[in-house]
């Protein structure tokens, strides 16, 4: 009886109360009418709470949510299928889906009958903000007709809700993007009698001297360097910068680190889309999401699948040379926030000799001071990039991710960037 008076609501214990009190006074004034009233007022809570205690309630739940993956500000459908199994007191069931805060605020429902055939209940979820979130099980409070008496089950299970990033969609491929170090641009020439076929491109930074081929040099009055043989088709490795030290606003939709992920996002299923093998790697060269040739769109969930639990890194430095995603054969498109000497050094190591490395520096200062052009510091680093080779495209706070792409495309058939868009 004790768990069972636990049930009570404000109201039943209020009742419980008064009927003693009624009790007590009618024994002191020796009132049997009076007595006989308090027993009945007693009575009355202690039986709903007995009947709430010791009913066989059942009601079975089930919640569906789709799509599968919500992308971050987009919006998700959570469906709740009901149905009794039993026989349900009199009176009316509060049903309360107890969301996480970042995926809006808590539906409740109130139902007065519930047939034994299922009975579909909706509501919308629109997440602002990318993640793997959990909804609580579902929470029935089950009242008397009286209002004296509640009694709370949990029914659906908890699920679980992946927030994935924005994909924006993006045409066009950087030269060379996916080819093992071969330009898209780059053309096979036959040299003369007793030469074999060739590729040739442009000279790049770090080049070996020893395979500039002089007969396409004086032809197109620039450095054209031979290539003998066409590399296997090694893929493309997107490099994130995710640490938090990196980026400003970090925890936030609008903060940097959210554009970053977005724009690794819409780059991966975009190259895995047309067929390119894609590895998705960190600061540390850790691979996060590795698409084999012709993974498709099932690539792409993988990738995003693995973005949404990505989560921000302590380290002060990036150390590229030092994981995995440090192979031979990838092309290189580098996602970076603040960069100081160190990750330059870093980065300049690991770039792949004779393949596009390209890289959008993230101006995380236009987050904190919207406006204007590029800040000196991003400008600096951008200069020291393409110093040591790389094709730099900078991105402040109002830039598209559409836009940057292209950009980056464009940066493969023509000299490096002066200047990047901005967000």
């Amino acid at each position: 009886m004790p768990r069972a008076l636990s049930g009570l609501t404000t109201r039943g214990r209020c009742l419980l109360a008064a009927g003693v009190a009624a009790a007590v006074c009618a024994v002191v004034l020796d009132e049997r009418g009076l007595l006989r009233v308090a027993a009945f007022v007693v009575a009355l809570p202690l039986l709903a709470a007995a009947l709430a205690a010791a009913s066989k309630v059942r009601i079975g739940a089930r919640r569906t949510v789709t799509p599968e993956r919500v992308p971050a500000g987009g919006d998700g459908d959570v469906c709740l299928d009901l149905w009794r199994t039993g026989r349900l007191p009199a009176g009316e069931i509060l049903l309360e889906d107890r969301l996480p805060p970042p995926l809006g605020p808590r539906p409740r429902f109130v139902v007065e009958r519930l047939p034994h055939h299922p009975v579909t209940l909706r509501y919308p979820i629109r997440p602002g903000m990318r993640g793997v979130h959990r909804i609580a099980a579902l929470r029935a409070t089950i009242t008397d007709p009286f209002g004296l008496c509640e009694v709370e089950r949990d029914l659906a299970a908890p699920s679980p809700v992946v927030v994935v990033p924005r994909v924006t969609p993006l045409r066009g491929r950087p030269g060379g993007a996916g080819t093992g170090g071969v330009d898209s641009g780059s053309n096979r020439h036959h040299a003369g009698q007793g030469d074999p076929d060739v590729m040739v491109r442009q000279y790049r930074t770090g080049d070996d001297m020893r395979k500039v081929h002089w007969r396409s040099t004086a032809r197109r009055d620039e450095i054209m360097v031979r290539v003998e043989e066409r590399p296997w088709r090694g893929g493309t490795t997107v490099l994130l910068d995710r640490r938090a030290a990196a980026h400003h606003g970090v925890g936030h939709p609008d903060g940097s680190l959210e554009w970053a992920v977005e724009f690794a996002a819409s780059v991966c299923v975009h190259l895995s889309g047309s067929g390119s093998p894609v590895r998705l790697a960190d600061e540390r060269g850790d691979v996060l999401a590795d698409l084999p040739d012709g993974a498709g769109p099932a690539g792409g969930g993988v990738v995003l699948d693995a973005l949404a639990a990505l989560q921000p890194a302590h380290e002060r430095d990036l150390a590229v040379s030092s994981g995995p995603a440090h192979a031979q054969g990838h092309e290189l498109i580098a996602v970076l926030g603040t960069v100081g000497g160190h990750g330059i050094a870093e980065l300049t190591h690991t770039r792949p000799r004779g393949a596009p490395s390209l890289a959008v520096l993230v101006d995380t200062a236009s987050w904190q001071q919207p406006g204007g052009g590029p800040t000196a510091a991003v400008t600096d680093t951008a200069a020291l990039l393409r110093a040591a080779g790389w094709r730099v495209v900078v991105a402040g706070r109002r830039a598209d991710v559409a836009d940057i792409w292209a950009q980056l495309c464009r940066a493969t058939a023509t000299t490096p960037l002066q200047a990047g868009g901005s967000r």
